[in-house]
């Protein structure tokens, strides 16, 4: 990955089921907050943004992330990810990954490109939603773009 952020393989869940879009929003943002990414109130702009605008991006992958006026609730860059291999609903669209985002400034930005590029591939997404370990999940989004 072409930014200064490091991932970790305990910011990685594998196998996970959501009923709702929310749901899967609820625990992105609460691994986030679990390992001192962001602050709790961060998961309801989380919550805010996606009403505000799909965070659903296409090729079953949503990136759920904050508003702007959730950027002091913001301790660190970093990102949750998500394997939703039965995929949950993101309106008329179903999601097998969801990447939770965090970003100090506009590091975001770098975070979003980098996953869009990668993801803009159905095969490389394929390979995301099939992987069976944190490891191979980071290594498969770690390539440079």
């Amino acid at each position: 990955m072409a930014t200064a952020m490091k991932l970790e393989k305990e910011m990685v869940l594998l196998n996970q089921h959501f009923s709702t879009d929310e749901e899967a929003i609820e625990a992105a943002g609460a691994l986030l907050v679990n390992h001192g990414y962001v602050r709790p109130n961060y998961i309801e702009s989380m919550k805010t943004r996606h009403r505000l605008s799909t965070v659903y991006i296409g090729n079953h992958v949503a990136i759920p992330h904050g508003t702007e006026e959730a950027k002091e609730e913001v301790l660190k860059t970093g990102l949750s990810i998500l394997q939703v291999p039965n995929g949950v609903s993101f309106g008329t669209e179903q999601a097998k990954l969801i990447i939770g985002i965090a970003g100090i400034g506009d590091e975001h930005l770098e975070l979003l490109s980098h996953i869009a590029i990668i993801c803009s591939d159905e095969d490389n997404v394929e390979r995301l939603v099939e992987a069976e370990t944190a490891e191979e999940m980071i290594q498969l989004l770690s390539v440079e773009v």
